[in-house]
C-alpha cells in the first residue's frame, strides 16, 4: 500500500515538491544543475536551526540523566528481585526531577518525516500526477534520485556516482570516528547491568556508523541531507556539551586496568 496516495499525505507531498523546485529553480542562476542539491543543504539546514531549542533540551535531558545514573543504579541494586517495585520507583525519580527516560528523542523523530518525504521525492517519477522534475537534478553529474547500491546494481554506476557518494560516505565515516572517540561512554563503577558491560559500549560507539550504512541505500538528496545533519548534530553536541557537562562518574577498575 502506498501511504501517498492518502489525499491528506498526497498533499504535503506535493507543497514539499512545490517548495523545493520553487528553491531550486531560484538557486539554479548561481548553481545550475547542481541547484536541486544546494536547496537541499539549505532546507537541511533550516530544518537543523528549528531544531536548535529541541537540541538544547536534549543536552539537559542527557545531562539529567546522568546526573540521576548513580540513584537508578541504587534503585537497580535495592528492587532488583522485584521488576515491578523498580520500575514504579525509577518512574517516581524521574517524575519528581521533571524529566523522563525518553527525553530528548524529539530530535530524532522530528527528522524522521524529513528524510521520509526527500526519499520519496527523488524515487518517485511522479508527483501528484506530473512529471518529477527533480529526478533530471544532478551534484556534479551524479543523479540525486539514485543509490549507490541501485546504481551498483543496476550497472548504472558512473565515476562522478562513486566520487560524489565517495566523498560523503568518507565526512559521515569521519563524523562517527570523530563523534566516537569525543562522546565514547565510559564504564561506570558499580554498575553490573548489561548495559555497561564492554561489549555493550562498543556496540553502541559502532552504531554511530550506521547512518553511512543508510546513506547507501537511499537517494542521493537524501545521502546529501544526512550529510549535513551529522556534521550539524556533532558540532552543535560538542558546543552544548561545553554548556551542559556531563558529572564525571566513576570510572570502573576494569576500564582502567585495561587502558
Amino acid at each position: 500500500m502506498d501511504p501517498f496516495a492518502f489525499p491528506p499525505l498526497a498533499a504535503l507531498l506535493d507543497a514539499a515538491y512545490g517548495a523545493l523546485t520553487g528553491l531550486s529553480d531560484l538557486l539554479t542562476p548561481i548553481a545550475g544543475a547542481s541547484a536541486a542539491a544546494l536547496a537541499v543543504v539549505l532546507v537541511t539546514l533550516l530544518v537543523r536551526a528549528l531544531l536548535i531549542p529541541v537540541g538544547i533540551s536534549q543536552a539537559k535531558a542527557e545531562q539529567t540523566r546522568a546526573r540521576l545514573a548513580p540513584k537508578l543504579r541504587e534503585l537497580q541494586r535495592r528492587h532488583k528481585k522485584n521488576p515491578e517495585r523498580l520500575q514504579k520507583e525509577m518512574m517516581a525519580l524521574y517524575k519528581a526531577e521533571n524529566t523522563s527516560p525518553f527525553a530528548g528523542m524529539l530530535p530524532v523523530l522530528a527528522q524522521a518525516p524529513v528524510v521520509g518525504i526527500l526519499y520519496t521525492l527523488f524515487l518517485r517519477p511522479e508527483i501528484a500526477g506530473h512529471p518529477n522534475e527533480l529526478l533530471s537534478h544532478d551534484l556534479f553529474g551524479a543523479p540525486l534520485g539514485t543509490s549507490l547500491v541501485s546504481a551498483l546494481f543496476g550497472g548504472t554506476a558512473t565515476p562522478a556516482t562513486f566520487l560524489v557518494f565517495g566523498v560523503l560516505l568518507a565526512i559521515m565515516i569521519a563524523v562517527a570516528e570523530v563523534t566516537r572517540r569525543v562522546f565514547r561512554p565510559t564504564p561506570v563503577e558499580g554498575d553490573d547491568s548489561p548495559l555497561n558491560s564492554p561489549t555493550m559500549l562498543r556496540v553502541m560507539s559502532s552504531l554511530h556508523y550506521l547512518t553511512a550504512v543508510f546513506a547507501a541505500f537511499v537517494p542521493l538528496a537524501a545521502a546529501l541531507y544526512l550529510t549535513v545533519t551529522v556534521v550539524w548534530t556533532l558540532v552543535q553536541r560538542v558546543i552544548l556539551r561545553r554548556r551542559f557537562p556531563l558529572p564525571t562518574p566513576a570510572v570502573s577498575r576494569a576500564a582502567v586496568s585495561g587502558r
